[in-house]
């Protein structure tokens, strides 16, 4: 019997049982559709991330409290050392080098009248910011100026969604709103950035830095960065920076990371999101295939007789156990199948609202991974099957 005879009938007994058989490819399907949607999730998490590092520019570097992977707590050290005066000498030590910018990050409410707008983020920093970042672009009025950062006068550059929440349609500019419980005067609206992953990124409000600092009793930063003026000089910047700030303080209190080693601690830590939730989500590809073997031993004891019928008229043990075994291959790839267009559709339906990416190889992996356990779970019954005495099965009832 060739390989088509074969693969004819195994198809014909899957058909001859429609029911049985969207049972049994039920576990390989949600497996599937996890492993795709949950991948990717985090691919889109990853490209989002990537993207707006990216948008900042490849000469930037940042440098943030604590030391990655210290060990001794989020950012590795418990306590905060980083000051403003940590931003001067950095100012100062690469002024012929670099553009210098501190910043620090509150949430707080914003009120105008009787309206108000939840959980703004308020970013108290300094006039150079927007040479930093250049994600952060106004669109109508100004940006802070830098007497108003040195002397730390109540002025606010507001978000689209601060400004919706607050004015609607009405001019915003002069007019005077609350931050906690502090007046500023409103000099500016920023560009939308748009939302992503539940984050809000036009629900900002920008102070100047000694504002911020006085209002909420701060001294310590959130983050300073650092615009190189070529990105030539990226990696010598750096290592200059370090070595001011180590003048003051010591290794364990900061790090000083470039664009292309953020992005590559980004892809790390995403890496392990994707290997651990795919791993997950695979735990019920396997519950799946034990699913397909014990349909496919029922079905073994249930085609007792035809298979000693067939066996009577000349089919050889190795026909027998290629018909279940490609049964099996059938039933589990057609369950990827399935599985695969869920989890594309899934993720169109989830892009509206996050961001998702499919990679290919998420696509093969999961393929590939449904036909292997469709021919690792159908050796067993496919074995039995071969092994069964045609007398004997001729005489079972």
């Amino acid at each position: 019997m060739n390989i088509l005879e074969t693969l004819q009938l195994s198809i014909t007994s899957i058909l001859s049982n429609r029911l049985r058989s969207f049972l049994t490819i039920l576990g390989i399907v949600i497996g599937v559709t996890s492993v795709i949607l949950l991948i990717s999730l985090v691919s889109g998490l990853k490209s989002f991330i990537t993207n707006q590092i990216s948008g900042l520019g490849s000469n930037i570097i940042f440098v943030i409290p604590g030391r990655i992977g210290g060990g001794r707590g989020p950012g590795g050290s418990q306590i905060n050392r980083l000051t403003f005066q940590d931003a001067t000498n950095l100012k100062n030590g690469l002024r012929e080098e670099a553009e210098v910018s501190a910043a620090i990050t509150k949430v707080s409410t914003v009120k105008f009248a009787n309206k108000e707008s939840k959980n703004s983020s308020v970013i108290g920093t300094q006039s150079n910011f927007p040479k930093i970042i250049k994600l952060v672009k106004v669109t109508q009025g100004r940006f802070l100026s830098s007497s108003e950062g040195e002397s730390g006068k109540r002025v606010v550059v507001i978000g689209p969604t601060v400004k919706t929440n607050l004015f609607n349609s009405t001019n915003p500019i002069n007019k005077s709103i609350t931050i906690g419980n502090a007046r500023y005067q409103v000099i500016g609206v920023l560009a939308s950035r748009g939302s992503n992953f539940g984050i809000d990124q036009d629900n900002v409000v920008i102070i100047p830095l000694n504002a911020a600092q006085r209002q909420f009793g701060v001294t310590n930063l959130n983050a300073i960065y650092i615009s190189a003026n070529t990105t030539e000089k990226v990696k010598d910047v750096q290592t200059k920076a370090m070595q001011i700030l180590l003048k003051r303080l010591s290794e364990d209190d900061f790090t000083v990371q470039t664009q292309e080693q953020t992005l590559s601690t980004v892809s790390q830590i995403t890496g392990v999101l994707t290997a651990a939730l795919g791993g997950i989500a695979a735990i019920s590809l396997i519950v799946g295939g034990i699913g397909v073997m014990n349909i496919m031993l029922v079905s073994v004891t249930e085609r007792t007789k035809e298979i000693g019928l067939r066996k009577a008229l000349g089919a050889k043990p190795q026909d027998i156990k290629n018909q279940f075994l490609i049964e099996a291959v059938t039933l589990s790839s057609l369950g990827g199948i399935i599985g695969i267009i869920l989890g594309f559709g899934f993720s169109l339906i989830i892009n509206q609202f996050f961001i998702t990416v499919v990679p290919l190889w998420s696509v093969l992996l999961s393929f590939g991974f449904s036909t292997l356990v469709g021919i690792v779970f159908g050796v067993a019954p496919a074995i039995r099957a071969a092994r069964l005495d045609p007398i004997q099965a001729l005489r079972y009832e």
